[in-house]
C-alpha cells in the first residue's frame, strides 16, 4: 500500500510541477525536457500530436517507468502506461500516424532519455 501512495504523490508532484512552471496551454508551446533525468524528474516530450509526460523510479538495477500520453488538452483521452526496463533497454511509444518517442534507462538506472531510434538501428547495422 505504501509503494501505490508514493508512487500516486511523485505523479502528483510532475503533474504540480508542470501547472507551477507556467507551461502554456497551447500544444505547440507546450515544454519539453528530453533528458537525460534522474529518478522521479519528468521527460516532456511529443509523439505527432500526443504528448508524453513520462519518468522512473529506481527499480533495483532497472528503470521502473510511467508514462502518460494524450492528446486532447482535456486529457480526458489519457492513457498510463507502467513497465520496467533493464538497463540500457528502450520502450518505444508509437501514435497512429506512425511516429514514435524512444525512451532509454541508463546503466544501473541513474538516468532516463529520449533516444532516436533511426541512429539506434544505423549504429546497430554498422556493427
Amino acid at each position: 500500500m505504501l509503494s501505490l501512495t508514493r508512487t500516486h504523490l511523485v505523479t502528483l508532484a510532475t503533474f504540480v510541477a508542470l501547472a507551477a512552471s507556467g507551461t502554456p496551454s497551447r500544444g505547440e508551446d507546450m515544454a519539453v525536457n528530453l533528458g537525460p533525468v534522474g529518478p522521479h524528474q519528468p521527460i516532456l516530450a511529443s509523439v505527432g500530436e500526443s504528448r508524453v509526460v513520462a519518468f522512473y523510479m529506481p527499480d533495483g538495477p532497472n528503470c521502473g517507468l510511467q508514462a502518460v500520453v494524450w492528446q486532447d488538452e482535456s486529457g480526458d483521452d489519457a492513457t498510463r502506461l507502467r513497465v520496467s526496463l533493464s538497463p540500457r533497454q528502450i520502450v518505444h511509444i508509437d501514435n497512429a500516424g506512425q511516429k514514435t518517442l524512444s525512451l532509454q534507462c541508463g546503466e544501473r538506472a541513474e538516468q532516463l532519455a529520449v533516444v532516436d531510434s533511426r541512429e539506434l538501428i544505423t549504429a546497430a547495422t554498422a556493427e
